[in-house]
């Protein structure tokens, strides 16, 4: 199968009415990533060299979320919706030099997984030319039956043209679909909408092929794997199913995560061996942590890198471009922001480090600022190595503070900060004798 090609067919015109939204549907995310995405990065996993997005008019947003993961995709618009074998010959010119396998995916189904895909292509390999993916539905009332014989797949009957019979079964169709390149435009060609609803059904093509002599199989997969979503509700119960997988494949590779449940992570989260994540922590995109970091309750990091070793929160927050260095420690209610915090070095709390270079093994003050925006422009602050700023100063952008010195608490610092030196900037402290007892003599009388 290594050397079979292979195209995704990405259905994504509908505009999800349900969702009472001004988006289209396939672009609410799951994880911090629009839904068609996720069905993207699972086709090109499963080894798509070639994506064909359908969508409908005015749809560019779409064609943008999936060219960030794919830059081999070509879009094309369904004008009418005549249903789902009429969206693939949406996608006709594609097909005209077909790759190996075609998979027929929809934008709205995201926990797919890459390896069911690529085990559908491997019953493609191996002498199928239809595979119909299936599972067993809880409550298989409302969904289309997948009747087999023999290990043949002979048809796919909706609910409301089942027999008695068939509507026992419980193994149930998800939609998608793998098609040899070889004979998918003939079998596309072949479905009539001689109907009821006047559509063209891509469901249609199993008992074409089965009188064309073809083999046609069904595969089965968790029925959490192939949740579609139609309405907000369902949405949320994706969510949950993506985050239940997060959560345990985390703990799987060898993470603690004290109270699981609180725990929410992003699409790319990457956390490493002995890491301990506390309470109510949420990871938004772009987050790496590396082996036996320390991650404290109620803490949320975005865009952030924390080496190994490294301990942050509680209450911390993570901003992009935070980048952590090994042993670096954030602490409570502090906010780091494109800024490196280098080895050893520590914000311990009430702090905002912003555009900034912490050196090894410096230490930030309580309720320490840097002032990187003058209204226009950021500006950068350089803590060196080992310096020491004491709590409450505020460092104005562009400045820099050198190895080893030290800033006295209190102190705004405006001019650079000679190596192992003390600089601090303060009011003379006066002491008025006896002037709180007048005050408040005063103020009594009225």
């Amino acid at each position: 199968m290594m050397q079979r090609s292979c195209q995704a067919i990405i259905l994504a015109a509908g505009q999800g009415t349900r969702m009472k939204s001004s988006k289209p549907k396939v672009l609410h995310q799951v994880a911090h990533l629009p839904m068609v995405s996720h069905v993207a990065k699972a086709a090109i996993n499963a080894g798509s060299q070639k994506i064909s997005l359908v969508v409908g008019p005015d749809m560019d947003p779409v064609l943008k979320a999936v060219r960030s993961i794919h830059k081999n995709v070509q879009s094309h618009q369904q004008i009418e919706r005549l249903g789902t074998a009429h969206a693939v010959l949406a996608a006709e010119s594609d097909l005209g030099q077909p790759l190996d396998d075609v998979i027929i995916l929809y934008g709205d189904t995201p926990l797919v997984e890459s390896q069911t895909i690529a085990s559908m292509r491997a019953a493609l390999s191996n002498g199928a030319d239809v595979v119909v993916l299936g599972f067993r539905a809880e409550k298989p009332d409302p969904y289309g039956r997948l009747l087999e014989e023999e290990g043949q797949l002979v048809a796919i009957r909706e609910a409301k043209d089942a027999s008695e019979d068939e509507l026992k079964v419980d193994f149930c169709n998800a939609g998608i679909m793998a098609f040899s390149g070889k004979i998918i435009l003939q079998l596309l060609k072949r479905i009539d909408n001689d109907n009821a609803q006047k559509e063209y059904y891509l469901t249609d093509a199993v008992e074409l092929a089965n009188r064309s002599g073809l083999k046609v199989v069904a595969m089965e997969a968790e029925e959490a794997e192939v949740q579609g979503v139609n309405s907000r509700l369902e949405l949320a119960r994706v969510e949950a199913t993506f985050q239940q997988r997060a959560r345990l494949n985390a703990m799987t590779e060898g993470a603690t995560l004290q109270d699981p449940e609180t725990v929410y992570f992003a699409h790319d989260t990457e956390i490493g061996r002995d890491v301990v994540i506390e309470q109510n922590v949420v990871f938004g995109p772009g987050v790496e942590v590396a082996d036996e970091a320390t991650i404290r309750a109620f803490s949320h990091l975005e865009g952030a890198k924390v080496a190994s070793h490294c301990v942050i929160g509680p209450y911390a927050r993570l901003r992009p471009g935070a980048d952590l260095r090994e042993a670096a420690k954030v602490g409570n209610f502090c906010e780091v922001k494109k800024a490196v915090i280098d080895q050893g070095a520590k914000v311990n709390h009430l702090s905002y480090i912003g555009d900034a270079h912490v050196g090894a093994k410096a230490n930030i003050g309580a309720g320490t600022i840097t002032c990187n925006y003058d209204g226009f422009n950021k500006s950068k602050t350089e803590i060196g190595a080992g310096a020491f700023i004491g709590s409450n100063s505020a460092l104005v952008a562009p400045v820099i503070v050198e190895e080893g010195a030290i800033v006295g608490a209190g102190s705004v610092i405006t001019k650079t900060v000679e190596a192992n030196s003390l600089t601090l900037t303060r009011a003379k402290q006066m002491a008025l004798s006896n002037w709180a007892t007048k005050f408040r003599e005063k103020n009594s009388k009225g």
